[in-house]
């Protein structure tokens, strides 16, 4: 081999080493971040700048990708056992919902000035928990579960906003107190559930009642006027069957009631006999209408009695009245 190729091999080999120098730079020069995302580059430890999605660069063999910011909603979920004013344990669990302002500054402060986030918040959450439950009697812990959501977001937002995080939500998912106190409240409940169901039903056993004599009553009082018309309208009819058989025969008014009495005594049998067939007529006698007719009759006297003693009654009253105008 000669000094010639030996030299135009060495140039090839350099030519090569270089241009493998060459891509190994421009691929370590790249930076390419996700969406959502930040990358924090150093220099020899020291912050030199914020990547954000994207393709981008970097000064290969001296920067590094340091760390990797998530600006995504994050949620921390913290469990705090304390006690209530009626000295009543209860497991509380909150979840804390935050994410890392989107600027420059918040995301430097969010990687340099706090070591352990998630411990941060933790330690917040224990404090306010323990500061307001005591205040509060269990049924007053259930029942403002909003007051303590705000007094935890509250405080947290003013600790971690220097930090660049933002606290979007406290929220008290659950509160589990004592086993024994919580058997106790579910029997509270279920007897005063029980009470309301009894009073439900007495309400409703006392509207069934009223509304049932309503009906009655009504019911009686249109069988009452039903009653009424039907026996006006067999008066209406006597008196026009009376009337008929004294302009048409020469039969008086007791002769006349007497026929009437009889037709309605056979047609009493026949509707008997008609409509219940197990009806067994027995052996009797018109000595029961002799004594109706007698009755009647005796009415009639009496009333024609009655008659020209209240007409002279009347005359009497009416001459009263005429002398005392005239005087």
């Amino acid at each position: 081999m000669t000094t010639e190729t030996i030299s135009q091999i060495t140039n090839i080999a350099i030519f090569l080493a270089i241009i493998a120098i060459l891509v190994i730079a421009l691929f370590s020069s790249l930076v390419i971040t996700k969406q959502s995302t930040v990358k924090i580059i150093e220099r020899f430890g020291k912050f030199v700048g914020i990547r954000r999605p994207g393709i981008s660069f970097k000064v290969p063999f001296i920067d590094r990708v340091a760390y990797i910011q998530s600006l995504r909603m994050g949620q921390i979920d913290v469990k705090v056992e304390t006690i209530t004013n009626d000295k009543v344990t209860v497991h509380m669990k909150v979840a804390v919902q935050y994410l890392v302002q989107d600027n420059d500054e918040s995301i430097r402060d969010s990687i340099y000035k706090l070591t352990n986030f998630e411990t941060q918040i933790q330690s917040y959450v224990f404090n306010e928990i323990r500061s307001e439950v005591p205040k509060k009697t269990l049924d007053e812990v259930y029942s403002s579960k909003q007051d303590i959501e705000n007094a935890i977001k509250e405080q947290l937002s003013e600790a971690i906003a220097k930090y660049g995080y933002v606290i979007q939500n406290a929220l008290v998912i659950d509160i589990d107190p004592d086993a024994k106190v919580k058997d106790a409240m579910n029997k509270i409940n279920a007897a005063t559930r029980d009470r309301q169901a009894a009073e439900q039903e007495g309400e409703a056993n006392r509207i069934r009642v009223v509304k049932a004599a309503e009906a009655e009553a009504e019911s009686k009082k249109l069988q009452g006027e039903g009653t009424a018309a039907q026996r006006n309208a067999i008066i209406e009819g006597f008196q026009k069957s009376i009337k008929a058989f004294s302009e048409n025969t020469s039969l008086n008014t007791a002769e006349v009631l007497h026929f009437v009495e009889i037709t309605q005594y056979y047609d009493t049998l026949r509707d008997m006999a008609k409509h219940n067939k197990n009806v067994i007529f027995m052996p009797h006698s018109q000595g029961g209408n002799i004594a109706i007719d007698n009755v009647i009759a005796a009415n009639l006297a009496a009333s024609k009695v009655l008659e020209p003693e209240s007409n002279a009654k009347t005359q009497e009253n009416t001459s009263s009245e005429n002398i005392a105008k005239e005087k």
